[in-house]
């Protein structure tokens, strides 16, 4: 692990481990390409099936995370996305948690909000992730990077 993937993880371990006594499973993928984004959908997509999540909802998983991974390529410079199969006695579920050592943001309340963007989108990406997932979790420090992580459960 180089210095600047220490430096996210330690920044970012609260978010990486809040679900971890319920994690059964962790892949670790980049995010500084495209390319990524379409590797991080299939796998993203493998295991929403594996754990039987119905089209609908593999579907708003899926966009989620692809929304989150642009924002990490674009806004943040770079960095990486953790998933994680997820479990516990009554249900499974996916979790990403995606990690960056950008300029991180400065009022996270604003950028929730529909309209609000800084780089001439719709503005619709945290706050319409945030509507897919059943959990949403935001960390950001200005100048050292932002973790957002989402949960998906089986119903």
């Amino acid at each position: 692990m180089n210095a600047a993937q220490q430096n996210r993880v330690a920044f970012a371990s609260d978010v990486l481990e809040r679900h971890g006594r319920l994690r059964t499973a962790r892949m670790t993928l980049p995010l500084r390409s495209d390319e990524d984004v379409v590797a991080l959908r299939r796998h993203v997509r493998e295991r929403a099936v594996a754990i039987a999540l119905s089209l609908v909802e593999q579907t708003k998983l899926v966009t989620a995370a692809s929304e989150l991974a642009r924002n990490t390529i674009k806004y943040g410079g770079g960095g990486e996305a953790h998933l994680d199969a997820l479990a516990d006695s009554l249900r499974q579920g996916v979790c990403l948690v995606f990690v960056d050592d950008g300029p991180g943001i400065a009022d996270i309340d604003q950028a929730l909000r529909d309209g609000f963007t800084t780089g001439g989108g719709l503005g619709l990406g945290l706050g319409g992730a945030k509507r897919l997932v059943d959990e949403f979790d935001i960390e950001s420090r200005t100048g050292e990077g932002t973790a957002v992580s989402i949960v998906k459960w089986k119903r």
